[in-house]
């Protein structure tokens, strides 16, 4: 009698997808530190006859993460990148991730410089967390919902299939598409954490959204303090209520016209944004104060935003 056949390896177990909301906030808790970070970008498979992928690009820098708000089922975690020019130190606000436990609706990107409030299912809140993303003057940039599991020994959270208006890197060209539809991917790791994204890039074409190309991010952050993280811990300490300010704004818009319209540019993001970051350095100059720089904050936000 023949032997039956021996497997190359065992099977995998049956996916481990049991999660605490005390796992869940550490992990989430964790991504807070000094990091030196690699951005590694590629546009892979095109979707449309004649579209040559871009060429892969590669890049880095220094960036500290801080935890800003923590009242238990909300965290909220601020990026500040850190460069280094002509013997000066830069920081340079940079995106915010906001964390919602088993929320009821997340705001998300809708069309061209305008973002909603989308409910979530109630069927689908259960154990779950929403990410919001922030741009760097904390308007909204997407919102997505998921879980966190542990298949084959890692541990990660991810997204559902989430809008996003173009990056700045992709905006300031001008392309044939105009906006993302993308799965995201929070994976710690023993030295940091990788943020990974699946981006499809869509167009209009006839009217109708059609894909173009496909492209994966891959943010890797590994621990790091080999530069001048103090510098920014001082700016952060001299802006904070100015931009606690901003981000109460921004939400009091959200609620009161039922989400989020501004008009955005290329090179900027928001037609306001670089002023709203001039303010910010004028504080921390000593040029002006919060309360003072919050009157013409407020009035450009005010100005620049539209009821949906």
């Amino acid at each position: 009698m023949a032997a039956s056949p021996a497997l190359a390896q065992p099977p995998i177990a049956k996916a481990q997808t049991a999660t605490t909301f005390e796992q869940d906030r550490a992990d989430i808790l964790a991504m807070a530190g000094t990091y030196k970070v690699r951005f590694d970008m590629q546009e892979t498979t095109p979707w449309v006859a004649g579209y040559t992928p871009l060429e892969r690009k590669i890049s880095g820098g220094n960036e500290v993460v801080r935890v800003i708000e923590d009242t238990g089922r909300h965290i909220a975690l601020q990026h500040l990148l850190v460069v280094e020019h002509g013997g000066e130190t830069m920081v340079i606000k940079h995106w915010r991730q906001d964390w919602d436990y088993e929320p009821a609706r997340v705001l998300v990107y809708d069309d061209a410089s305008a973002w909603k409030w989308e409910a979530i299912p109630e069927k689908f809140r259960k154990g779950r967390w929403s990410q919001t993303v922030y741009q760097v003057d904390d308007s909204p940039r997407y919102g997505g919902w998921g879980a966190f599991d542990t298949e084959g020994g890692v541990r990660r959270w991810r997204s559902n299939w989430t809008w996003r208006p173009l990056a700045r890197r992709d905006a300031v060209r001008h392309p044939v598409y105009d906006r993302y539809l993308s799965i995201n991917r929070h994976q710690n790791t023993p030295d940091g954490w990788i943020h990974w994204q699946d981006n499809t890039k869509l167009g209009l074409k006839d009217g109708k959204l059609a894909p173009v190309v496909q492209e994966f991010v891959l943010n890797t952050y590994t621990r790091f303090d080999g530069y001048n993280v103090k510098a920014a811990d001082d700016y952060w300490a001299a802006t904070k209520d100015y931009w606690a300010a901003i981000r109460a704004e921004w939400a009091k818009v959200a609620e009161s016209k039922g989400g989020i319209a501004v008009t955005e540019e290329a090179e900027t993001g928001t037609v306001i944004s670089g002023r709203l970051l001039e303010i910010a350095d004028e504080i921390q100059s000593g040029k002006t104060d919060t309360t003072r720089a919050l009157v013409e904050a407020r009035r450009l936000i005010s100005e620049n935003t539209r009821k949906l």
